[in-house]
């Protein structure tokens, strides 16, 4: 009989590690099972001797296929991982062995951060480690929900049904994000384009409008005073000002990225910017239905796939995005723990909808949890289309109502001195 290290999770959710005898990886679950336990990594003891490694007298290693030399920063792409992880299933499906699926992705992998990483995985499971194990050393491209779907699989058998699972989560995901992406892109560019140009008339144009009004010593209202001083502001003309004020305009916008992920680098910032962003017009409700779908989504792939309830919970909470739904998910987990129900600490928190609650709730008393939560899902990302379609109708017209009302007040702030030019130089021609 072989030795086998696992580790667990118990009845409370608490870790625990240990061996057992067993003469095959499937005895061996069985065994920790009958335990009491929730086996989440377990692996044969190598034995070794002294001539080789792993009871192999006189072997000899494989060399180590040598790295490329190349600059990784930074976490893989999204899109690289989510193609990855469907190919991979592909293959499992079709059979292949773990090993020879991995290294056939790595070998079609373009140099970058995701080869380098497959490649060290080829190496912790050529040597012996599970996917799981060898995924969890490299955080930068598989996060906990991924590391802990696959050691499910790993557990129950299940790794090519369960990577199907987790590549359809990440299409998913992805594809609710380039929705949203996409629909930002239209007054995003009219925003900027609307800023360069009305820049540009209070840098060069009203200037020379200025000076013809400065010649002719004509009154000027006081809306026009008021346009020419931001105008002044804006080349930088104002007695005592050192740097024209268009500069501040164009460095704004990274002005106010590096402040609010200054904010959000401290805890108190990052619950007070996800609040106020929770309960904004308009954007608020379509971020809580992103938010309500990330969740319901995370959870119920995480528990369809055999993960533990409490373990679940607290990936979805780490995984959610917002202060304000993690703050819930600890107390939903805390309720879970001591016995109580999952959607009571919900509908005390308030962040979801009624029917979202009344929904989890159904599905926990029916033991049909992961089926309920992903339809929630589905029925979210529904809305959040429709959601997204009525931002993008009604930010057209407020867009043009906006620039509207900015082009007309520049256009009579100019012609309102030129019209009493006029009338004074008709007046000094009658008499």
């Amino acid at each position: 009989m072989a030795t086998f290290m696992y580790e667990a999770l118990n009845a409370a959710g608490k870790p625990q590690k240990g061996q057992v005898e067993a003469t095959t990886t499937e005895e061996a679950i069985q065994r920790i099972k009958g335990q009491g336990f929730f086996p989440t990594s377990v692996r044969e003891q190598k034995k070794k001797t002294a001539g080789g490694a792993d009871g192999t007298e006189g072997e000899q290693k494989k060399p180590k296929k040598k790295k490329e030399l190349s600059f990784n920063f930074g976490n893989v792409k999204p899109k690289h991982l989510t193609t990855f992880t469907r190919q991979l299933s592909t293959l499992q499906d079709a059979g292949l062995p773990l090993l020879r699926s991995l290294q056939i992705l790595e070998q079609q992998q373009k140099p970058g951060k995701l080869k380098s990483v497959l490649l060290d995985v080829c190496e912790d499971v050529e040597g012996g480690s599970s996917l799981s194990e060898a995924m969890a050393k490299h955080p930068s491209a598989f996060n906990r929900l991924y590391t802990k779907m696959v050691a499910a699989g790993e557990v129950g058998g299940v790794l090519d049904i369960i990577l199907q699972r987790l590549a359809e989560f990440m299409e998913k995901a992805q594809r609710l994000k380039r929705k949203i992406k996409g629909a930002m892109v239209y007054p995003s560019v009219v925003v900027i384009v609307a800023v360069a140009i009305v820049t540009f008339i209070m840098w060069f144009i009203v200037p020379k409008f200025e000076e013809i009004f400065r010649d002719f010593g004509v009154e000027l209202p006081l809306m026009t005073r008021y346009l020419i001083g931001f105008s002044n502001w804006i080349a930088g003309k104002n007695v005592g000002q050192s740097i024209p004020g268009g500069i501040f305009i164009a460095l704004s916008p990274i002005i106010i990225f590096v402040f609010f992920k200054l904010i959000r680098k401290a805890t108190p910032g990052r619950a007070a910017t996800d609040t106020v962003v929770l309960w904004t017009p308009v954007f608020g409700n379509l971020i809580r239905k992103t938010t309500t779908a990330r969740f319901t989504r995370t959870l119920g792939t995480l528990i369809s796939a055999g993960v533990p309830i409490l373990e679940a919970v607290l990936i979805t909470r780490d995984t959610s995005g917002n202060y304000v739904f993690e703050k819930a998910l600890t107390k939903v987990h805390d309720s879970i723990r001591e016995g109580e129900p999952f959607a009571e600490p919900l509908r005390e928190a308030k962040v979801c909808d009624a029917i979202v609650v009344n929904m989890i709730d159904v599905g926990e008393e029916t033991g049909d949890m992961d089926a309920m939560l992903l339809k929630i899902a589905d029925n979210y990302d529904e809305e959040v289309d429709v959601a997204v379609a009525a931002l993008v109708s009604l930010i057209e017209p407020m867009l043009v109502v906006f620039l509207g009302v900015i082009v007309g007040a520049i256009v009579v702030s100019m012609f309102l001195p030129l019209v009493n030019m006029i009338e004074s130089l008709q007046q000094g021609g009658a008499v």
